[in-house]
């Protein structure tokens, strides 16, 4: 199989394996930089794209004690709720499990959600 052949197969097999991956979960469009896969799932729980390193704090305010931090990039959100102003805009911040097992709060400029508070997820 000479080189123009095979890389015709690989990107015919890339396109095709992106394609049932599409068909397999239901994603919606959303700005650059916001998983595509961000929303509210059946569990009640947004399960989105996030910040590797970002902290979950005690309270919505980055002046309360840090619980720990998030170093996946992807996780779930059980509610949201309203705290202090930060980067993103807005007061927003969302009640997660850190990944050291801890509960903390996140604030919304860390979590890639296309509108804050995500819509369908319950305030806390």
């Amino acid at each position: 199989m000479n080189l123009t052949r095979k890389f015709a197969v690989a990107l015919a097999a890339t396109a095709l394996t992106a394609g049932l991956t599409a068909a397999a979960a239901p994603v919606t469009a959303a700005p650059q930089g916001v998983a595509a896969e961000c929303g509210v799932r059946s569990d009640g729980r947004l399960h989105c794209g996030n910040n590797a390193g970002a902290k979950g704090y005690e309270h919505r305010s980055y002046g309360s004690a840090v619980r720990g931090q998030m170093n996946t990039t992807f996780s779930w959100f059980q509610c949201w709720g309203r705290g202090d102003n930060h980067a993103g805009g807005n007061n927003i911040w969302y009640w997660t499990q850190l990944d050291n097992g801890q509960w903390g709060n996140m604030p919304a400029v860390d979590v890639h959600t296309s509108v804050d508070p995500a819509p369908g997820l319950r305030e806390c």
